[in-house]
């Protein structure tokens, strides 16, 4: 279900019967919630309790529900992770791995009729982000272009679209001129058919970053938090891992996430008032 979860409760329980797990609102919520209906059948097994899964209506509101204590888990981008680390009492305690890394990358891509062949071609166009508190289809994307010296609403014009599929079909469909994504997002967006891959090219990936961090409520209790980590790093599940394209999850920590904050910083931007 799509939710807000803004409203203030009283202390959440340490040891809750049932779990709220939130999942990334990065592509359409009932298509989540359907996907992720393995993970939700492994975690009631593994951890004796009902999940239930949610999605929020975007990355603030996800932000604002883990500060209230209105979710227990949380499957956060490592922007919207760094950002609700300033809000909420949380931790990282995993993140997927693919090929043995936990890193990834986004893509720049662009309009094949648009004109655009190179970063540099992108001044005075048109760029399409997801969600504001998106690291790959915002944070990632916006230090590529500004360490190709493109700075936002001084070269080009940046509109914000929600999610990364809507980031492919603004670029596809010529709404916008280029956009940035996930490079896992753009791969299945195009496997899916969702947008025409002859009408988009990619203009080059990022550098490589610590991937999306699985998150928990720091006053869960000791036992429960112990169980829910290893559930994930020991985590064998075909159908789960094949749902989020993973070999594996491997544990992390708060500092891994260092570098977005770094990013930020060149960006100029106060992640306590995103």
């Amino acid at each position: 279900m799509a939710v807000g979860l803004t409203a203030p409760v009283l202390a959440a329980e340490a040891n809750p019967d049932t779990l709220k797990v939130a999942l990334l609102p990065d592509e359409n919520a009932s298509e989540l919630i359907k996907r992720n209906q393995p993970l939700k059948d492994l975690l009631e097994k593994e951890l004796g309790k009902k999940i239930q899964l949610v999605v929020t209506t975007d990355y603030s509101s996800m932000i604002e529900a883990m500060r209230f204590g209105r979710i227990d888990l949380a499957y956060f981008g490592p922007l919207s992770y760094v950002l609700a680390k300033t809000k909420a009492n949380i931790e990282p305690f995993a993140a997927m791995t693919q090929d043995g890394k936990p890193t990834y990358r986004s893509v720049v891509i662009a309009n094949a009729n648009s004109g655009v062949n190179s970063l540099a071609d992108i001044k005075g166009k048109k760029m399409a982000y997801g969600d504001r508190a998106s690291t790959s289809s915002h944070l990632i994307p916006k230090t590529v272009l500004a360490e190709a010296g493109l700075v936002q609403d001084k070269d080009y014009s940046q509109h914000f679209v929600g999610t990364h599929d809507a980031v492919a079909v603004n670029v596809a469909n010529g709404n916008a001129d280029a956009g940035g994504l996930s490079e896992v997002i753009w791969k299945a967006v195009t496997e899916r058919k969702l947008v025409d891959a002859s009408k988009v090219k990619v203009l080059g990936y990022s550098k490589e970053y610590p991937q999306y961090p699985w998150t928990m409520r720091s006053d869960l209790d000791g036992k429960l938090k112990d169980k829910i980590r290893s559930t994930f790093v020991n985590m064998k599940d075909s159908a789960v891992l094949k749902n989020f394209k993973a070999d594996g999850f491997a544990p992390i920590t708060d500092k891994e996430y260092d570098v977005i904050r770094d990013m930020g910083k060149l960006l100029k931007l106060d992640f306590a008032t995103m």
